[in-house]
């Protein structure tokens, strides 16, 4: 009955809100509050959702003051150079926008935390995805995939929760991976490549002025939508920061296909590539630039901090918060005036952590969880069993995407394990295995930073979830297959 009770709540769960017939929110809190009730289990409820706020307050606690620590480093112009240099290669063509953003991602990755990661490359491309009038699903999707894969080092979570519950030590599991994990990330690659490929039929190419002989062609933009107002000589006040952005963006992927032809360039000026198409307003009042190294050093020793483990992660992004605020702006007023502009995007997020923690408390303490895992173990045909490896990565990409990876690295695993070492498969094998549904897990309504990615890029969590998921999970899917041809799994 659990099981049942528990397929049907994350299937309910999906269908609303990819349907839009109710808010994430709303649903991660009232449909397993209803599921409880169903399960007969509604006195308990109040429990189940304070032992899940219990475990989810640290990573709210640290969400909102790392929203809040790097939205004052775009502030100050601390990434300003990374998006120079993004413009610079992607030249305003839509494929080499969708590829930078993959690589983008895949590099800020190395930190370990899919929040940070998704902050940093949401505040640099954004302005580059609306002035172009490219899909905002697309960005979502390419950052969230490329993060999944890079999710699987040793400092990221998945690998150290595999080495802990199986008694292993993770470069065992995580060195033979490599080649698996780079398919995998140059399929993400080649993914981006192609998405950029249709976004360049879809929306056409800016020819940025000063990019061409001024003598034999004129200033020409093709509009991303019919009305567009692209052709502008100049970004439409571009913002400083994410949390200050324009306002909520129509899904631009359901925009419809635009007229061919050109539109004038409003201005007679012609202003150099630089000039006449910023990510972030070079002019902002906010930016400090004499602060420049103090707060690359900061950032640079918060992340090193993180990755050591010197402190709990909530405590480095408190601190750094705290600290950033009080050096780059001095004076009371201001502080207040950047923790405002940051505060949408806060709330948002801890709100749906919070939520979230609604929806786990429910699965975990009701047994769902449980029963769902010994039901899915126990449905393997006893056939399978010497190829244990191959159904453990199989079962990652559903069972971590329903699951926190706590719930599958330390409840489902060891029972994978045991089942593939009564059939003479290796312990080694199975850990490695088990990482491969990462770049699916990234995308799951139970993992907080895939709420930030959504929420700074003003995405519907539906429309990022319908247009992703599969492309997570084929990408999963290949880096399964690599890791057998090539004799790791």
């Amino acid at each position: 009955m659990l099981t049942f009770l528990g397929f049907a709540m994350i299937a309910t769960f999906l269908v609303l809100i990819m349907l839009k017939k109710m808010s994430p929110i709303a649903a991660l809190v009232l449909i397993p509050a209803l599921f409880c009730v169903f399960a007969g289990k509604g006195a308990h409820l109040g429990d189940y959702v304070i032992d899940g706020v219990g475990k989810l307050a640290p990573t709210a606690a640290m969400l909102m003051f790392a929203i809040v620590y790097f939205g004052v480093m775009i502030d100050v112009g601390l990434f300003d150079p990374i998006v120079r240099g993004i413009l610079r290669f992607c030249k305003a063509d839509p494929m080499r926008v969708v590829v930078g953003t993959a690589v983008l991602a895949a590099i800020v990755s190395l930190d370990g935390d899919g929040s940070t990661t998704f902050m940093i490359t949401v505040s640099a491309m954004y302005p580059l995805y609306k002035r172009l009038g490219l899909s905002l699903v697309v960005m979502t999707g390419v950052a969230a995939t490329a993060n999944g894969v890079m999710n699987t080092l040793p400092w990221g979570g998945p690998t150290a929760r595999a080495a802990t519950a199986l008694k292993l030590d993770a470069a065992d599991i995580f060195v033979p991976m490599i080649p698996a994990l780079a398919v995998g990330l140059l399929f993400v690659f080649v993914l981006a490549y192609v998405l950029g490929v249709k976004e360049r039929r879809r929306v056409g190419t800016l020819v940025l002025p000063g990019q061409v002989e001024r003598e034999t062609v004129e200033d020409e933009l093709v509009p991303a939508a019919p009305g567009a107002s692209g052709a502008s000589a100049s970004a439409e006040g571009a913002v400083g920061s994410a949390a200050s952005a324009a306002g909520p963006a129509p899904d631009s992927a359901a925009a419809p296909a635009p007229a061919s032809g050109s539109v004038p360039h409003a201005s007679g000026d012609t202003p150099t590539p630089e000039e006449g198409f910023q990510g972030l307003d070079p002019h902002r009042p906010t930016l400090r630039p004499r602060l420049y190294w103090f707060n690359a050093g900061l950032t640079v020793a918060l992340l090193t901090a993180m990755i050591m483990e010197l402190l709990p992660i909530p405590v480095l992004f408190l601190l750094g918060a705290a600290l950033a605020l009080t050096v780059n702006f001095p004076h009371m007023p201001d502080q207040k005036a950047r923790i405002a502009a940051h505060a949408d995007n806060v709330l948002n997020v801890a709100g749906m952590v919070f939520a979230a923690a609604v929806f786990t408390g429910v699965l975990t303490g009701t047994g769902m969880v449980k029963h769902m895992a010994d039901w899915l173990v126990g449905a393997i045909p006893q056939g399978m069993g010497p190829h244990m490896a191959l159904v453990t990565g199989l079962l990652s990409l559903p069972l971590t995407y329903f699951m926190s990876n706590d719930g599958f690295y330390f409840g489902v695993l060891p029972v994978l394990a045991e089942a593939g070492a009564a059939h003479g498969v290796s312990p080694l094998e199975i850990a490695r295995a088990s990482l491969v549904g990462q770049a699916l897990h990234m995308s799951s309504p139970l993992v907080p930073a895939v709420y930030v990615l959504v929420g700074m890029a003003k995405v519907e969590f539906g429309d990022h979830t319908r247009f992703t998921v599969k492309w997570a999970a084929l990408t999963s899917l290949v880096v399964l297959a690599a890791g057998m041809l090539f004799g790791i799994i």
